[in-house]
């Protein structure tokens, strides 16, 4: 007999869980395969700490192969479930499609960030949600502080050094406390000129913070925030959103460069593909966590709507706690499905929340008991590394290290703010520059790029650690250097058709764009071609590097060309011009082929009157530049890649060996 295959979607509290306890309770009689976008669990409730500087991100991060032994990791993530023909349907970190047949599936695939119909915030706002988000967080707020801190204008100064969190659940709590020590602590070493420090504020339309918790409790962390000097507004969110600040919703405008949206957030919207019954946005289930008509389909975690049963009616709540739970008595039940065992109903009892504020400073109720100050502190960081299923002692290391040396507040840029936007379905993995697309995906299956509003408010941590979405937003104004500039700047965050950004519309094997790398460099730009009447420029569309002229190739002279010289072919077939030495190729990139393909290191083919009709022939006369016209020199040989934009371009060298005439 064949052994049954199990298929888990979603590494998260409880997929994570769920695949130890199945691998622990099948010994090895059961093929389980995990399929999660990366290959780590993500302790969420010490993110904060890793946007601070107190942890390194691989601290929190939990290597899946190296904890699961015997568990199958499939690197992708599942945008498509056959139910009748019992297949998941992935797509891998490259593009790859694949298939996993199953005979129990577990349904773990967690939440995305929530948005809300707000103007501005989906372009002006990043998530909370995972490690590149944290890492951008970071680097953007060190970023702002040392523009402050350099910056004469006190306007200026004060848009940079005001930071505005939104959402005062326990994320957003998080956030502020410890944002406010970090960018404390940095003013510190380097006061600002102009005298200002750096100011924080804390919005939600609750009454209180974090109304979750016992309201003794929302108190002290209230205290705590404002002897920091966090601005505390409750009743009050963001109207609007812009690249220069924020509207509230008390009219009152803010000038700022930094959003962090910590709102809540949603079910994946992989489970509304599957047309089964669902409960605001979540797949219902029974107590023993199976889909009712299915039998071989298990769901836990954010996306299962899980009967709560000491509260008969209500549904228990998205947090950590639960899904953690959840995990356990999943893989009981699976087993039991498979023979071996009794089901479980999902009883929970409430364990309490922590809330660490930072430094010595936490709140928490272990067990309903009321705590705050240094007790609570202890009683926090005990109970996570309690909860931890891994890297303990490098965590404890990390905190005693942050006790007694100063944090490095340095900015590394290795994730930039197109590469987490707020509207991402992945937020546990960043954007890359031409990661291919998946086509056809149908909408709703799978996850989408925007996702919709929900209907329900999560509660962000409970002990284990919940998380709600949150965001910051990257300083997106046009004019401001530090930020990330206008689309078509270089440096900031790149247009569609530029390195790094999204892939252009037209594939390899099509017409590159004119402003990408390999095509024609767009006027005035870095590496592009010069303006007229500048300089050290070159005549329009003549000069090396950009888009050859009509007839040049194939050896044609161009009409009114400087000296009228017929181009000469040398013996690998490129012309070059007698007596002329070949001119510096553009830092624009390497030249494109005819063709369009795009690709660097293709030398142009000649093309004859055939491409006369598709690019701009050189102009008549000479240039109005300042100096005399200069000769555009020959195309570099067809087996010789030009230089990048790292090497010093130099003079062409022949291939059959003898030195070309004006070569130094």
């Amino acid at each position: 007999m064949s052994r049954p295959r199990i298929v888990i979607v979603g590494a998260g509290f409880a997929g994570y869980r769920t695949a130890r306890t199945l691998s622990r309770l099948t010994r090895h009689q059961a093929d389980i395969t995990l399929l999660n976008p990366t290959d780590y669990f993500l302790y969420l409730p010490l993110l904060p700490q890793v946007a601070a500087g107190i942890l390194e991100p691989r601290r929190v991060s939990v290597s899946l192969s190296g904890t699961l032994p015997h568990v199958r990791l499939v690197l992708g993530e599942a945008d498509g479930i056959d139910l009748d023909g019992r297949t998941v349907h992935y797509t891998g970190p490259e593009g790859e499609e694949g298939t996993l047949p199953y005979d129990r599936l577990v349904l773990a695939a967690g939440s995305v960030n929530k948005l809300l119909p707000i103007p501005g915030v989906a372009e002006h706002a990043h998530g909370f949600r995972g490690l590149p988000e944290a890492l951008y967080l970071r680097d953007h707020v060190t970023r702002q502080v040392e523009l402050a801190a350099a910056a004469d204008d006190r306007a200026e100064c004060a848009a940079r050094c005001t930071f505005v969190v939104v959402g005062a659940g326990y994320t957003g709590t998080e956030v502020a406390a410890h944002g406010a020590m970090y960018t404390d602590a940095q003013v510190r070493k380097h006061p600002m000129r102009t005298g200002m420090r750096p100011r924080w504020m804390l919005l939600d339309v609750a009454p209180r913070v974090m109304p979750e918790m016992d309201e003794r409790l929302s108190r002290t962390a209230e205290r705590v925030l404002r002897q920091r000097g966090v601005d505390v507004r409750m009743g009050t969110s963001v109207k609007e959103a812009t690249h220069d600040g924020v509207v509230l919703t008390d009219g009152t405008s803010v000038d700022t460069r930094t959003l962090v949206w910590c709102v809540g957030v949603r079910p994946d919207p992989l489970v509304e593909s599957l047309g089964l019954p669902m409960e605001r946005g979540r797949l219902l289930v029974d107590p023993h966590l199976q889909v009712p008509g299915r039998p071989e389909l298990f769901a836990c975690g954010d996306v299962a709507a899980v009967p709560d049963l000491n509260q008969p009616g209500q549904y228990t709540s998205m947090t950590a706690q639960h899904a953690w739970r959840h995990g356990k008595v999943c893989a009981h039940n699976v087993v039991a499905s498979l023979g071996r065992g009794q089901r479980r109903a999902y009883r929970h009892r409430d364990l309490g929340f922590v809330v660490d504020l930072g430094g010595a400073k936490a709140a928490a109720n272990p067990l309903g008991v009321a705590m705050s100050g240094p007790a609570a502190g202890a009683v926090t960081r005990g109970y996570h590394l309690a909860a931890m299923p891994g890297n303990r002692v490098r965590v404890a290391a990390d905190w005693l290290l942050d006790a007694v040396l100063p944090r490095q507040a340095v900015q590394l840029g290795l994730v930039r703010s197109w590469s987490v936007p707020l509207e991402s379905s992945s937020p546990e993995v960043a954007r890359v520059p031409g990661r291919p697309e998946v086509p056809g995906r149908p909408e709703g299956a799978g996850r989408p790029a925007t996702p919709t509003t929900p209907d329900t408010r999560r509660s962000d941590t409970e002990p284990e650690g919940e998380q709600a979405g949150g965001t910051t937003n990257d300083a997106a104004a046009k004019t401001q250097p530090d930020s990330e500039p206008a689309r078509s700047r270089p440096g900031g965050e790149p247009a569609g058709n530029q390195p790094g950004g999204e892939p252009a519309k037209a594939r390899p094997g099509s017409e590159p764009a004119k402003a990408q790398p390999g095509g024609q460099p767009a006027k005035n730009q870095p590496g592009g071609e010069p303006a007229k009447n500048q300089p050290g420029s070159e005549p329009a569309k003549a000069r090396p590097g950009s888009e050859p002229a009509k007839n040049q190739p194939d050896g044609e002279p161009v009409k009114n060309q400087p000296h009228g010289e017929r181009a000469k072919k040398g013996p690998s077939g490129s012309p070059r011009a007698s007596g002329k030495p070949r001119r510096a190729v553009e830092a624009a990139g390497p030249r494109p082929a005819r063709g369009g393909s795009g690709r660097p290191g293709k030398a142009p083919r000649a093309s004859g009157a055939g491409s006369a009709g598709k690019h701009p022939a050189a102009p008549s006369g000479p240039s109005r530049s300042a100096g005399p016209p200069t000769d555009p020199g020959p195309e570099p040989p067809a087996n010789q890649p030009p230089p990048g934009p790292d090497i010093a371009p130099g003079p062409v060298k022949r291939t059959d060996g003898r030195a070309v005439e004006g070569d130094s």
